[in-house]
């Protein structure tokens, strides 16, 4: 093999293994459900907006996400948003102000939820 081709092989192979660990690095945000209840809509606005997202839980398999689950969140960029949590029992609560980083996790828990109605 040439000097010029083993190089090459080199420079594609490293590129390769990059391109395989950034796909890797990052898991996304994500969602951890703190709550004592399953969740069963979930969704996003940006802080005082109330412009608010598609219901995000039906990205998981099963459609909700029960108490200590994460779900990954798509489709939302890094900032300060309010969410919009709902339970099977037709309760919905609003959290305000949740500061979303880029491929962290962050969490509702009870203590969050405000303005609930049933």
């Amino acid at each position: 093999m040439s000097r010029a081709s083993l190089s090459m092989a080199v420079i594609l192979l490293l590129m390769a293994s990059q391109a395989h660990a950034q796909g890797k690095a990052g898991k996304g945000i994500r969602l951890w459900n703190l709550t004592t209840s399953t969740i069963t809509g979930f969704q996003l606005s940006p802080a005082g907006k109330q412009q608010w997202s598609a219901n995000l839980t039906l990205a998981d398999k099963d459609k909700e996400v029960d108490h200590d689950e994460r779900l990954r969140i798509t489709g939302i960029e890094p900032g300060s948003y309010d969410a919009k949590v709902s339970y099977s029992e037709a309760r919905q609560c609003v959290v305000r102000n949740i500061e979303i980083k880029a491929d962290a996790v962050f969490s509702i828990a009870d203590k969050d939820l405000q303005d609930c109605n049933k």
